[in-house]
């Protein structure tokens, strides 16, 4: 059955919150929820189709990011991260149609949740301290599984915020790196989407008819980041990256169960 997008208003309603949700994430917490966009509009349409409709919203909020953090990232992260994101998309474009994205959902939404879990219980230790020692390896290993998991379902930035989170750097930065890191995994996702025939006219005009909630959720984000201390900056984060894992899981769950 195909899904009238124009006229059912069930979808908007789910829809432009979730616009809404990924550009605050996005600017305010260097993604974290803003992965739940996806999994929010599958309520109503295939992923698939989520997947390609967001896509350009994304792009659209990569663009605002690149010109407002300019300044404001850490280059040692990014020329090491970039690279490995980019094989991670490779091998999530030759998986896409050999996977149930299902088991994938469900093992970042897992890892996502017991690291959150942790970093709860680490209490102010998760801000303050001596940050994590650099770990090319490991920055390596979580971008690209970032760069794979954001090709299947959008959902880049658990993995990423998993080796960001430990770095305890300023919020800016963070938040900064995170963008420039996303701008380049998005961009890189144009044609893979377009070869396995995502980005058609329908997908296309949907995505524009939401651009305007982008700027909204956008500014909200930015106004945040700039009143927010350090330690309120990385709990919101890392409680964003629970509410995450859980509905990665929970959405992982109800599908691989009704199969």
């Amino acid at each position: 059955m195909t899904f009238d997008y124009l006229a059912d208003p069930w979808f908007y309603a789910v829809a432009v919150p979730a616009v809404i949700l990924t550009g605050f994430s996005k600017a305010g917490l260097g993604g974290g929820i803003g992965s739940l966009s996806v999994p929010l509009m599958s309520l109503l349409i295939a992923p698939s189709q989520a997947l390609a409709i967001m896509l350009p919203i994304l792009l659209l909020l990569d663009m605002m990011g690149l010109w407002t953090f300019r300044a404001r990232i850490d280059a040692r992260i990014l020329r090491t991260a970039v690279p490995a994101a980019l094989l991670g998309i490779g091998v999530g474009w030759f998986m896409f149609s050999r996977l149930d994205a299902n088991w994938i959902r469900a093992l970042i939404g897992l890892e996502a949740v017991l690291f959150a879990l942790q970093k709860l219980f680490e209490g102010r230790a998760a801000w303050t301290g001596e940050p994590a020692p650099w770990q090319p390896g490991r920055a390596r290993f979580w971008s690209a599984v970032s760069g794979f998991t954001s090709f299947i379902s959008h959902a880049g930035s658990p993995p990423m915020m998993q080796f960001m989170l430990p770095l305890k750097l300023h919020r800016e930065i963070f938040v900064g790196t995170m963008a420039w890191h996303f701008a380049a995994i998005n961009f890189s996702k144009i044609l893979p989407y377009a070869q396995l025939g995502l980005l058609d006219l329908s997908n296309l005009s949907t995505s524009l008819l939401l651009v305007p909630a982008v700027p909204l959720g956008y500014w909200l984000g930015l106004r945040m980041l700039q009143r927010i201390s350090a330690g309120v900056f990385v709990r919101l984060a890392i409680i964003g990256l629970l509410l995450t894992g859980c509905k990665l899981l929970w959405d992982a769950g109800s599908a691989l169960f009704a199969n």
